[in-house]
């Protein structure tokens, strides 16, 4: 399809589009921008600021934790419990750069088969749900990159025989890739440490720098970046706007129709296989009365991407983007899985809609906060590199800039409540890289995993 079909198709938001346009020309937003200043007083957070529950099997005489668990039973028992998982990107990582999608890649024998992300997620829901004698209603949010093939490959494979229901959430939001300006560009190839070559070599590097750069003037900064196949202009936006999208598209509609005593969403990744819809930290987050609460868990070397941190006296999540330096990532003691649990109707005042406004549909008042809501959050921006194809096999390599906005962002907002819970690190971890899967079959993580499924 051309360009413009693909941005309606797709949600594409023409105001917040150029709201970000005059935010970077105006020096509001850009590289050096991401970064909290130098000056930000980023501490590590205290015992105050978590609930720690890396001891979660050990509940024996821990009575706040055994009442915790029964709130937890009772809620799931009452069906008041969905589960959300992130499958919107293609995980280039774990392809190191190949086109696929991540979500169905058969990655480790479980249950002496090779099992698929989707099917490991959907086999812990079974066996919540099947405990609870109430299965859970399982959303899986997709983009343009992975919705076609997760939709047909769920069909092919009879949605593993799972007994609720499974909704895909299709992304209502996409970005528009832009011009890199001039500004951004020295500050990533001048300012930012670079590799030093030899003297030939870097001349060759520094003379192509200076015709990018003179392409990026000539070609107007921030400009839309439209010379190319429509799916090199396109750029997925930032995983705040998956739970938005879920608003958007109608699949929270459905689900509340669905169930009307819907109360309590959990969030996580498709690589955080550990993660699982557990009685005790449901309590908790019951009985914290907080809009959202985060799960972290103890730093090490590997996890990067920022961490849970005291910034001017009050705990919220920082991304890696904004860290102003290494050090400061390195000091923090607690590293940020995305987990999240989300209480619906705080979501929803926050937004100012109700209950009502969703099942109502009403489509510009709901896209009208959501945009208001993403303005309050920080816009980081990137430089990516796509290729341009033409001739006979030729190909040159651009630079473009993108934008995102992201979930953890929303613990600061000084209207929000939100909590952190220490989980143990067999539940936290992340697969992001082939690499890990020999340590994470050997080291106890695919057993653990396996004790929380039921297969189909």
């Amino acid at each position: 399809d051309n360009l413009r079909t693909l941005l309606k198709q797709n949600g594409f938001d023409e105001e917040l589009h150029e709201q970000i346009r005059a935010d970077l020309l105006g020096g509001r937003i850009g590289l050096a921008q991401n970064r909290l200043p130098a000056s930000a007083q980023i501490e590590d957070v205290t015992a105050d600021d978590i609930v720690d529950l890396t001891a979660l099997d050990e509940t024996v005489g821990k009575s706040d934790w055994t009442t915790a668990a029964g709130e937890g039973v009772a809620s799931l028992a009452a069906g008041e419990v969905g589960v959300i998982t992130l499958a919107a990107g293609a995980g280039s990582r774990w392809t190191g750069g190949a086109g696929t999608c991540k979500a169905l890649n058969p990655f480790a024998p479980l249950a002496g088969k090779f099992r698929t992300f989707i099917e490991t997620h959907l086999a812990k829901s079974r066996k919540t749900g099947n405990a609870a004698e109430h299965a859970l209603p399982h959303v899986f949010t997709t983009s343009y990159l992975t919705h076609e093939p997760i939709a047909a490959f769920l069909d092919t494979a009879g949605n593993y025989n799972y007994p609720g229901s499974i909704h895909l959430s299709r992304g209502q939001t996409v970005g528009l890739r832009m011009i890199p300006t001039e500004r951004d560009l020295r500050f990533a190839w001048e300012e930012m440490p670079q590799q030093q070559l030899d003297e030939q070599q870097q001349k060759v590097r520094d003379s192509l720098h200076a015709a990018l750069i003179n392409w990026a003037r000539t070609a107007g900064e921030a400009a839309d970046y439209t010379d190319n196949v429509p799916l090199q202009c396109l750029h997925p936006v930032g995983h705040f706007f998956e739970v938005p999208n879920l608003l958007l598209n109608g699949t929270l509609k459905t689900l509340l129709e669905e169930r009307p005593q819907l109360r309590t969403l959990l969030l996580h990744n498709i690589d955080t296989l550990g993660a699982s819809v557990d009685p005790t930290l449901l309590g908790l987050h019951l009985q914290s009365g907080k809009a959202l609460n985060f799960e972290v868990i103890t730093r090490r070397l590997e996890d990067r991407g920022g961490g849970l941190a005291r910034v001017a006296g009050r705990p919220r999540l920082v991304e890696g983007l904004a860290m102003p330096d290494e050090e400061s990532e390195f000091a923090l003691s607690y590293y940020n899985t995305l987990t999240t649990w989300i209480d619906i109707d705080q979501l929803l005042a926050l937004l100012k809609l109700t209950r009502e406004d969703i099942l109502g549909n009403d489509g510009e008042r709901i896209a009208s906060r959501v945009r208001t809501l993403a303005n309050r959050l920080p816009t980081y921006l990137t430089l990516k590199e796509v290729k341009k194809r033409w001739g006979h096999g030729q190909e040159d390599v651009f630079p473009v800039t993108q934008f995102e906005k992201l979930w953890g962002d929303m613990s600061i907002l000084p209207d929000f409540e939100c909590g952190y819970f220490v989980v143990p690190r067999l539940r936290g971890q992340q697969l992001k890289d082939p690499a890990q899967l020999d340590g994470w079959l050997r080291d106890g993580s695919a057993d653990y995993v396996n004790s929380l499924c039921r297969w189909g």
